[in-house]
């Protein structure tokens, strides 16, 4: 029986996760926060975009951030170590604040922000991703709610002519995220359009993103943290799927410092459902490609990775396609965790390739 523990644990990460999520929905009834409406009112807000080196880009993303349906918006651009026309272009642009700051990489630009902001509520958002009109209003509709310390929202990803399956990826994951926050927190989040608390804000190690990092901690706080689907933002995806598995072996360097030594793994502080939630999750997620190598104990598990192996590698269209991403996924995963070990993880951070 334990040969096959692997391959069990490969299963319900990757398909019976859903199921049982869906299925304790249904148990728990109708929601009852999930979609609070956005308060006629709404509180107001910093907006703090970090921006190394986004001279291609930055011009767009505040004037898009002036256009937001928002009565008071204070707009911050902290320019990490840039050495373009980032911060020019930033104020001319008419950000509220820019902060030309040394190279410290992304999450000291985040902290050097907040820590000017002026606004209880501190939104997030990355210098590529365009935000809806009612993207803030939308976003911090839960915060009405005291418990709630985090909230993101729902990022989505254009430029499909190319060959990444992110899209497809990003769907059932936001499947996940819209369950988990109906039955307590989210275990994720991401860096297109986020808000905090500023009292529930966290200094972390800088090599450690906000996205994985922010959700669990603040649950461990007391906070709740949700995901608001109505609260909008658009971001060009890397167009390749080996640009993907770039990107994501670069991202997986920053997690597993946060997996290991960042407090994901201790259990203390979390409530029984979210520590269900974050081992289905994230721990199952991030053990992946080692369940794959464990499964192939079992003799039928050797044969579907094979079949695996092969469309990844032979199968023409779509099915070939998904197939090489979640190859290539599952490599990401082992690889991050390699390069960290083996080299550290920089703080600093480039735009991934074909997203500008």
């Amino acid at each position: 029986m334990l040969r096959w523990l692997p391959a069990l644990l490969l299963a319900y990460a990757q398909a019976g996760y859903l199921g049982l999520l869906a299925a304790w929905a249904r148990l728990e009834g109708p929601p009852s926060l999930d979609e609070p409406p956005a308060p006629q009112d709404p509180p107001p807000v910093s907006l703090v975009i970090a921006a190394h080196d986004e001279e291609s880009v930055i011009d767009a993303k505040v004037r898009n951030a002036r256009r937001l349906d928002l009565p008071e918006l204070e707009i911050i651009v902290a320019c990490d170590g840039c050495t373009d026309a980032t911060v020019e272009r930033a104020r001319a642009a008419g950000a509220d604040l820019v902060l030309d700051l040394p190279r410290g990489g992304k999450v000291r630009a985040q902290d050097a922000g907040v820590e000017r902001a002026r606004h209880a509520i501190v939104a997030f958002s990355d210098a590529n991703a365009l935000l809806e009109p009612d993207a803030l209003r939308e976003l911090v509709a839960p915060f009405q709610d005291p418990e709630v310390g985090y909230v993101c929202g729902q990022v989505r990803f254009v430029n499909d002519a190319g060959t990444n399956q992110e899209g497809l990826y990003w769907r059932y994951e936001m499947a996940l995220r819209a369950f988990e926050s109906r039955l307590g927190s989210v275990t994720g989040g991401n860096g297109a359009i986020y808000a905090t608390r500023k009292e529930a804000y966290l200094v972390v190690d800088p090599v450690m993103g906000h996205d994985l990092s922010f959700p669990f901690n603040l649950v461990k706080r007391g906070w709740r943290a949700v995901y608001r689907p109505s609260a909008r933002a658009t971001e060009k995806m890397v167009p390749s799927i080996e640009g993907e598995f770039a990107r994501k072996r670069r991202m997986m360097s920053h997690a597993w410092p946060i997996v290991v030594r960042g407090g994901l793994l201790d259990p203390r502080g979390y409530p029984p459902r979210y520590a269900l939630l974050i081992f289905s999750h994230r721990v199952l997620r991030y053990a992946g490609p080692f369940l794959h190598v464990g499964a192939l104990a079992a003799r039928p598990a050797r044969a579907a990775t094979v079949l695996l192996l092969a469309a990844a590698a032979l199968a023409p269209g779509r099915a070939g396609l998904v197939a090489r991403y979640y190859v290539l996924t599952q490599a990401s995963i082992a690889l991050g965790l390699y390069d960290w070990v083996r080299h550290g993880t920089e703080a600093g951070w480039s735009a991934a390739e074909g997203t500008r």
